[in-house]
């Protein structure tokens, strides 16, 4: 049989006919499912979006709560005891003012109306709690509390949970009178100091820096459920959950990257090499993307202009996307991203200063502080609560 030449009406008609079946097949295919509603414990406000839980922290979304607070960077400074308070307009140091003994961490409350100094005092008993008002950027006086390294709030808002690290102990107080309500010993988890929370509200996760392991804590039924070991010499320091709730981020200052848990079945899943001493980790305003804080220094009491960096994390892919080394060296620690996400701000916890480092770059502006300066927060910030820590908003 002889074959007659594809013609070019045959070739047209052919097209026509697949791209009629793929049309047809791609109009017969289900449009993907969204992301199934959260059901969360009693009193947390509800997840907006459940792949985004950062949803309401994208810029401009201020509460009313925040109306009327100054636009300050409070930065606590450990060995000179007193906050140091600058205006990110000017990048300039506008005030400081004395806090109780070994200042850690300025903590927003969960109704956002105060900022908590958390002052632990370490190896004394006269730790206490420094109130600032964000519309004056006064401190108040300061509250009695032991031991308070850290600070954090229940999702349903009516308990703060102080972090007592030298005690393995995290105390339930009254979240206005910090008046002791109940407390939970954390036994195996040495060096208790930074969480955060399921997507549901249900557990956190805490971990345990002198112990190489993080501990997950049932809120509900305030119980320890299990530790996680993640390493023989690792030193976990903050931790974040992903934005779809399913992994926590873990930075290890030993391990130099962060490790990748699954928070319902406490494993590990994965790890993501950042750079020397991974210590804080904060979200992009969108949600997309974790800033690592890389302290540049395996030691508690490291030395100034070290292998400081900044690694940028896709919260999607999970893979390290830039890397933003401190110009001379530094010790980027904790701090928080502003208001519109533009600027990264971060304590230089060895080098007496902060870091302003533009997020569209990775360009560093430093400003010199007092002695030691930690767990800074900027103010005001989006978000309807805050869970603590320096501004762990939802």
């Amino acid at each position: 049989m002889t074959t007659r030449p594809f013609s070019s009406l045959h070739r047209a008609i052919a097209l026509a006919l697949a791209f009629g079946s793929a049309t047809a097949a791609l109009a017969a295919a289900p449009a993907p499912a969204p992301a199934a509603a959260i059901t969360t414990v009693a009193g947390m406000p509800p997840v907006t979006d459940p792949a985004n839980l950062y949803s309401e922290t994208q810029a401009g979304k201020f509460s009313p709560a925040v109306a009327g607070a100054l636009e300050r960077v409070y930065v606590p400074n450990l060995r000179s005891n007193n906050v140091d308070v600058i205006d990110p307009a000017t990048f300039k140091v506008i005030d400081r003012f004395p806090v109780g003994r070994g200042p850690q961490h300025v903590v927003p409350a969960w109704d956002l109306q105060t900022l908590w100094v958390a002052n632990n005092a370490e190896n004394r008993s006269d730790g206490s709690l420094t109130p600032i008002d964000p519309k004056t950027g006064k401190p108040g006086k300061s509250v009695p509390v032991d031991d308070p390294y850290n600070m954090y709030f229940t999702p349903d808002g009516k308990e703060a949970i102080v972090v007592a690290e030298a005690h393995a102990r995290l105390d339930f107080r009254d979240p206005h009178s910090m008046a002791l309500k109940s407390s939970l010993s954390v036994p195996k988890c040495r060096g208790i100091n930074h969480a955060d929370f399921s997507i549901d509200g249900s557990y956190v996760i805490f971990t345990c820096e002198f112990d190489s392991s993080i501990a997950k804590i049932d809120l509900v039924n305030r119980k320890v459920l299990g530790y996680l070991k993640l390493g023989t010499r690792g030193m976990p320091q903050d931790i974040r959950v992903s934005p779809d709730g399913k992994v926590f981020l873990v930075a290890d200052m030993m391990a130099d990257g962060t490790h990748v848990i699954d928070g319902d079945s406490l494993q590990k899943v994965g790890f993501i090499a950042t750079g020397t001493g991974a210590h804080g980790i904060y979200p992009s305003r969108d949600g997309t993307r974790f800033y690592v804080a890389n302290r540049g220094s395996h030691h508690v009491h490291g030395h100034p202009h070290g292998a400081g960096s900044v690694s940028v994390i896709d919260a999607a892919s999970r893979k390290v996307v830039a890397n933003w080394p401190i110009p001379g060296g530094g010790s980027p620690d904790m701090g928080n991203v502003s208001a519109d996400g533009k600027t990264l701000w971060l304590s230089g916890r060895y080098d007496d200063a902060v870091y302003a480092i533009d997020t569209a770059n990775g360009s560093v502006r430093s400003i010199a502080v007092d002695m030691e300066p930690h767990g800074l927060t900027v103010w005001p910030q989006p978000g309807r609560y805050s869970l603590g820590h320096t501004g762990n908003l939802r």
